[in-house]
């Protein structure tokens, strides 16, 4: 067993590791593999301490308010404003330092063809948290991520979920700190214009033959609103 494969099962345990390894050997074939975690967090109430620093928190309403050096497609971002994507920014001077996006009812995820659900008024979603490499040691994250329970407590929101990839060891170790509660997890995998996708919870097993198929899933975190731990098996 190589020592670059032990290191990567130290990072992201043996199953993830094994997926991990199994989608870089489909690449070369043409299949591509996606492995999610779905996790809720409680959303902090808005007397939290705020963390110190320099740098200018705003929001972001339009493609002309972000930077050309944003790294995420144009027409991915005008997909997000369309369905009513909230997003969150910290600006070092004029330099783009981090930037989150939240969202409420649903939100159709632009990595697979998946949409997601949440029922309950007191739930969001968030995704894509991007931080500056060269930032990532600093306080940029923590101050985004005051900034933006603070906003969804004034909304009334008190819990957030969000996809976590199962390849990424900082993430996970990052949801797992903040005290992140699982709520199931979901394998897809693309060959072209198809897509399998395999989930924890309901619909568990779905086919998508094209763009205008995809599975939804749906995060009920009334019971956890009401105190009950209810963990969807991973």
């Amino acid at each position: 067993m190589s020592t670059h494969f032990l290191h990567t099962v130290s990072e992201l345990g043996a199953a993830n590791a094994t997926w991990y390894a199994a989608a870089r050997a489909l690449r070369f074939l043409g299949l591509h593999v996606w492995r999610y975690h779905f996790v809720a967090q409680r959303v902090a109430s808005s007397a939290m301490r705020s963390v110190p620093g320099k740098l200018v928190i705003s929001t972001i309403s339009s493609l002309s308010d972000l930077p050309s050096e944003y790294p995420r497609p144009r027409e991915v971002v005008a997909a997000r404003f369309r369905q009513g994507g909230n997003s969150i920014a910290a600006w070092k001077g004029k330099e783009l330092a981090a930037i989150l996006w939240y969202q409420l009812g649903a939100y159709e995820e632009d990595e697979v063809r998946a949409r997601y659900y949440l029922p309950s008024p007191g739930s969001c979603w968030d995704y894509d948290v991007f931080v500056q490499p060269h930032l990532r040691l600093g306080t940029a994250f923590c101050r985004l991520w005051d900034e933006a329970h603070r906003c969804m407590h004034a909304r009334g929101i008190q819990w957030t979920c969000s996809r976590i990839s199962a390849f990424n060891p900082g993430s996970l170790r990052a949801h797992r700190r903040l005290g992140a509660i699982p709520l199931g997890s979901a394998t897809f995998f693309a060959l072209g214009r198809w897509q399998l996708m395999f989930a924890s919870r309901a619909p568990f097993i779905h086919l998508s033959t094209g763009p205008g198929s995809r599975p939804q899933l749906v995060f009920d975190t009334r019971p956890l609103e009401h105190g009950e731990q209810q963990c969807q098996p991973t």
